[in-house]
């Protein structure tokens, strides 16, 4: 059963070798050119391919760009609502504790207090505290409040129109409905509101739950909604990026930024000696929020599975300040023609018949190198390149080839050898050995070259091979040469032998061979027995053609 199985397989390689030829290398890139589409439109495999590269790549990234130093995360932890736990109870806090931290804080005259807690409802239970709240907020010029972006789901159930909102600008050229309405949660203090210092704070993850980028600002029916971080980096001398979303460049994992506990400034402000510096906070921009896990505030980023809402808000305002977000190709369209140029390349590469052992190397390298671009554009340029998808193309195509390759050669070299179940057949065959004769080797490429040119030259169903050039011990003494086999006899094989010896010299002269090459040869016509003889047979008749061909000398090719 396995012999029959092996018989089997061996025919189907034959029948492909002999059918498709280098033909299979441009129908496997045909196919993959189909499957990369598909992948594009429908499966996006290579988009999550290049989600989890792009992680992989910025968590190891040798150049990190440092934390802007003005940035300081003024932190409600545990710790923070444990401490003021007795005095004031469970969170949230009366409003009056923000107030007197903000007016406290405006003393030392940072350059912004943004606040990361939206302030949704009343306090029905101490309006004062509210009104002291809310004096306090009116007192500034540089306070930054967030509201929430509902589902778009919900914008047909609000009363929100989007020019109600406090910093929705209209877009330019856009025609606005005048009866759309926006689902939106907004600040419920009145001098946040007059003020306009607003803008929306949500983080949407990928797909897979990560967050990687930062949306920017959001469009609604004419209407543009800013985030938090565009409000204040604008306001603070930053650059608007041209489209929507920020890829985050991270300045490093979580409690990267400088983070002091809300519970220990408050309660040195308020104390009657403050400890604390009196200018700690000068010319910062101070971001209020928190990391306590009790307050749910937490998120999967590529740098960590838990990582603090609020640091990802002050990466955001941090790339907006220094207009240092990563830069990346947007869209299917690169990813796709990418892929296709470095299959198809791959194909002509096969198809073409360029030499196998030094293209192995060449296509290893340029693989590696792709990479390479990709990290080394995220260290030293802040550009993300996603070769990652066009790369598994690639070595997908190359994988496929190698393995037809090879599969087909064998098969084609076990026919030579007539390795077919036992039997009385006899076939004649023809065998011309030519050795080149030169002071120095031809070498492999060169010898593989002429190989090539031959076979693509033959009118004949043949076999060519070569000895390789750098063949040592007394091997070598057969280098540089070619073994052509028929398995046929005649005066058709003889034509088609003196018409190939006639190629040679021009063959030679195009690979740049010397002229002091010289060229002998000789033609062995003998009869194989099919089975397994026919192996030890083969090479019976290999020997009469090199003692034959030493006898008879020098021929003129």
């Amino acid at each position: 059963m396995l012999s029959r199985l092996r018989f089997e397989f061996i025919r189907l390689s034959t029948l492909l070798a002999e059918r498709l030829r280098n033909n299979f290398y441009l129908y496997l890139a045909a196919l993959l050119t189909l499957a990369i589409l598909l992948d594009a439109a429908v499966f996006h495999v290579g988009a999550n391919m290049k989600q989890k590269a792009f992680d992989v790549v910025i968590k190891n990234r040798i150049f990190v760009p440092k934390p802007d130093p003005e940035i300081v995360i003024v932190d409600v932890n545990e710790a923070s609502l444990a401490a003021l736990a007795p005095d004031y109870g469970r969170w949230p806090w009366p409003r009056q504790v923000f107030g007197e931290f903000l007016e406290h804080l405006e003393e030392q005259q940072p350059k912004a207090v943004v606040f990361d807690i939206l302030f949704s409802d009343a306090d029905i239970y101490n309006p004062d505290s509210d009104a002291y709240f809310n004096d306090a907020i009116a007192s500034t010029d540089n306070t930054f409040f967030p509201f929430l972006r509902l589902p778009e789901s919900q914008d047909g159930l609000s009363q929100v129109k989007p020019g109600m909102i406090p910093g929705a600008k209209k877009i330019p050229g856009v025609k606005a409905d005048p009866a759309a309405t926006i689902a939106v949660v907004l600040p419920h203090f009145p001098a946040a509101l007059q003020a306009g210092r607003l803008g929306t704070h949500n983080i949407f993850p990928d797909p897979d739950g990560i967050v990687r980028e930062y949306k920017i600002w959001q469009d609604k029916q004419g209407w543009r909604l800013p985030s938090l971080p565009l409000d204040v980096g604008l306001a603070i001398g930053g650059k608007a990026p041209p489209q929507d979303s920020l890829l985050l460049n991270w300045r490093g994992g979580p409690f990267t930024y400088r983070y002091v506990s809300f519970s220990d400034v408050y309660r040195d402000m308020t104390a009657k000696t403050p400890k604390r510096p009196a200018n700690e906070f000068a010319g910062k921009i101070v971001i209020i929020g928190s990391t306590a896990p009790s307050l749910f505030d937490l998120k999967a980023t590529t740098m960590a599975k838990a990582h603090p809402g609020v640091e990802i808000l002050a990466t955001a305002i941090d790339n907006i300040k220094h207009n240092d977000p990563l830069k990346f190709w947007r869209g299917n369209v690169s990813y796709v023609l990418l892929s296709l140029l470095v299959v198809w390349l791959t194909a002509f590469a096969f198809f073409q018949n360029i030499e196998r052992d030094r293209f192995d190397r060449i296509f290893g390298a340029s693989q590696l190198l792709l990479l390479a671009i990709s990290y080394i554009g995220v260290n030293l340029a802040n550009i993300y390149l996603d070769l990652t998808g066009p790369v598994t193309w690639a070595v997908a195509y190359f994988s496929i080839a190698k393995i037809y390759a090879l599969a087909t050669d064998r098969a084609m070299q076990r026919v030579l050898a007539s390795e077919l179940p036992t039997g009385e057949e006899v076939v004649k065959v023809s065998l011309m050995l030519v050795l080149f004769d030169a002071p120095l080797p031809l070498g492999d490429a060169a010898l593989k070259k002429i190989r090539r040119t031959l076979r693509d030259e033959a009118l004949q169903p043949c076999r060519i091979d070569e000895l390789k050039g750098t063949q040592s011990g007394v091997w070598g003494l057969f280098a540089d040469m070619l073994a052509v086999s028929w398995t046929q006899a005649g005066p058709d094989i003889e034509k088609e032998a003196e018409r190939l010896l006639a190629l040679l010299p021009a063959i030679l002269a195009r690979q740049g061979v010397a002229e002091d090459v010289r060229i002998r040869h000789i033609i062995q016509h003998g009869a194989i027995r099919i089975g397994v003889e026919a192996a030890g047979e083969w090479r019976i008749l290999f020997a009469q053609a090199v003692t034959n061909m030493e006898k008879t000398g020098v021929l003129p090719a």
